[in-house]
């Protein structure tokens, strides 16, 4: 049997622990008769599993022959790779053909006789969706990793107007939070601010032990020894399995410095290098407290409460910190305060 666990971001391993509940809450809202909502944002830290979650949604969906779905690349144009998608998708070429759409100007098809070429993108989109909408049919577009770039803006912008016009259009987006902050309140794109937006948290680390445990045969403390290794963080959970099962005859503490170094190269470099240097003076008096109170950490970086609160909120909507308990504060990522008391070291 291949190592059921992977170390490739946005795959769908042959081991992961789905998100029921969020993940049926937008299901159940996109296959509503009257849907509250046409648009969904799924955001979290790296590795939180933002693309697994999307991509599971998409391929439930489109198990249902009423929906179509289409993944579109943030970087590019947004509107004409859409229309370019539809139009390869045999039964709906078919579908435009008949109801005589010529879209020879931007290179799809050919002229066609008696029909008035359709020169605009936003007049493509539509008249697509019309037909879409005359066969019973709604359609999923999926886009992942989004910042707010011009190609996303269009596109939102013209999402907004089909919405408006009541055509079959549904939205799902994953983004880290900062760029998803950064869309939500664009002045242009407003009506993402009212978007229902999902922050994925840790997986429940019984349901990671539980995994480990069936899949590894060993006892219920092993399995939560590893499983609390993993603080839930997704990637984590594979990286820890993956490792597990590639050095089967070793003892966990021994898997212990490549996880760590596995850790540290896929992300923690990452998010370290993202950081300001006072989240980062903010982080490194974390790595050598398991947990501490809000004010006695204020009062170490002598920082007064409105500052505090500016850092407590950003690296808590970013997934860096827990600040879930009342009062108290704590770094979030397994072993994570290994890798910043390392980085600070190298600093000194």
């Amino acid at each position: 049997m291949n190592n059921p666990f992977t170390l490739a971001f946005g795959q769908q391993p042959a081991q992961f622990i789905s998100r029921i509940s969020q993940t049926e809450e937008i299901i159940e809202t996109f296959t509503d008769e009257r849907p509250s909502s046409q648009v969904y944002m799924i955001t979290g830290i790296r590795g939180s599993g933002k693309t697994v979650m999307m991509t599971s949604i998409a391929n439930e969906l489109e198990q249902d022959k009423e929906w179509i779905t289409v993944e579109l690349n943030p970087t590019r144009d947004l509107l004409i790779g859409l229309a370019s998608k539809l139009y390869c998708i045999k039964p709906l070429h078919t579908l435009f053909t008949n109801a005589k759409l010529d879209f020879s100007a931007f290179g799809l098809g050919v002229s066609l006789e008696n029909s008035v070429p359709i020169t605009d993108e936003e007049t493509m989109i539509e008249s697509m969706l019309k037909e879409i909408a005359k066969s019973g049919k709604r359609l999923l577009v999926t886009m992942d990793e989004v910042t707010n770039n011009e190609y996303v803006k269009v596109f939102a912008s013209t999402f907004q107007i089909l919405l408006r016009k009541d055509l079959p259009i549904y939205l799902l987006m994953t983004g880290l939070y900062e760029n998803i902050y950064s869309l939500q309140n664009d002045e242009a794109l407003t009506f993402l601010y009212r978007a229902p937006k999902i922050m994925l948290e840790p997986l429940s680390e019984n349901a990671i032990a539980s995994n480990y445990k069936s899949i590894f045969k060993v006892s219920v403390e092993e399995s939560m020894k590893m499983a609390k290794l993993t603080k839930g963080y997704p990637f984590a959970f594979q990286v820890l399995g993956y490792l597990c099962w590639k050095y089967k005859d070793k003892e966990l503490n021994e898997v212990i410095p490549e996880y760590d170094h596995y850790l540290e190269e896929y992300v923690y470099e990452k998010i370290w290098s993202e950081l300001s240097d006072q989240d980062r003076r903010v982080v490194a008096e974390l790595s050598s407290q398991k947990e501490i109170k809000v004010k006695e950490l204020r009062d170490k970086l002598n920082m007064n409460s409105s500052e505090m609160s500016v850092y407590r909120n950003r690296l808590g909507k970013r997934g860096i910190v827990d600040i879930s308990k009342y009062g108290y504060i704590s770094l979030k990522l397994p072993r994570f305060d290994y890798y910043v008391k390392m980085c600070v070291m190298d600093m000194e």
